[in-house]
């Protein structure tokens, strides 16, 4: 299932987000922080009172995908991945990226999994409902789980507040990881791991040609399409003949 967002003004757009925002209430946190060499999956359990049914509750279950936190440029921190997210949800993220200097630091990607959303309805009171999910979760022990109380529409929304509390807990541990392998060093001003990641992303381009296109991309987003220029067109001119 793929949530789409009705079509509002700017203004209607702007207080859905902040309506969403300011009533969404993480009841439990993942107890692990994300991971700083690999994507992480977070599961969660977003429950929600129906504002047009009285007694009416929505329980919603899925997985947040979490790509691996990359130190990125100046250039580049407007740029993340929101598959699956809709309009509301898009503005409340690039309010973070202007408001948020953290956000800046590492990148965090993520994307709804569509695959494997579920929802209920049931009948009942707010707080018992919580209180089920919540034990449920805690019977379940899965350190990776979130249990968030939130609004109906936008309710994706509620899971971008989610996922920036998870980023807020995990960053300084990610930022401690990428320190002790000495990825923040500068080598020519940038990076070294903003330097690995480009070598790693010019190995699969020249292993799978279709990428090639998305690695231009990237180096234009980066600022530094300019000192990759030979070697991203050596690598265009290798596989013109393809």
């Amino acid at each position: 299932m793929r949530h789409t967002a009705p079509t509002m003004s700017k203004e209607q757009d702007s207080f859905s987000f902040w309506y969403a925002v300011n009533n969404t209430d993480v009841k439990v946190m993942p107890s692990r922080h994300l991971e700083t060499f690999g994507n992480t999956i977070v599961n969660y359990h977003l429950i929600s009172e129906l504002m047009d049914d009285t007694g009416k509750i929505r329980i919603r279950e899925g997985k947040l995908e979490a790509g691996r936190p990359q130190i990125i440029t100046p250039d580049a921190f407007a740029q993340t991945d929101m598959e699956g997210f809709g309009n509301e949800a898009r503005q409340y993220v690039e309010w973070l990226r202007q408001h948020e200097q953290d956000i800046r630091v590492l990148q965090y990607g993520y994307r709804l999994k569509q695959e494997s959303y579920r929802e209920n309805l049931v009948t009942d009171a707010l707080e018992p409902v919580v209180e089920r999910v919540k034990n449920a979760v805690a019977a379940a022990n899965d350190p990776m789980s979130a249990v968030v109380v939130g609004v109906d529409d936008p309710w994706d929304v509620c899971l971008v507040r989610l996922f920036w509390e998870v980023i807020q807990s995990s960053a300084l541990f990610n930022i401690r990881e990428m320190q002790n392998r000495k990825l923040f060093e500068q080598e020519r001003g940038v990076p070294r791991g903003v330097r690995n990641d480009i070598d790693a992303a010019f190995k699969a381009a020249n292993r799978d040609p279709s990428l090639i296109k998305a690695l231009g991309a990237r180096l234009n987003t980066m600022g530094l399409f300019h000192e990759y220029e030979d070697r991203f067109f050596a690598l265009v001119k290798a596989h013109a003949k393809d």
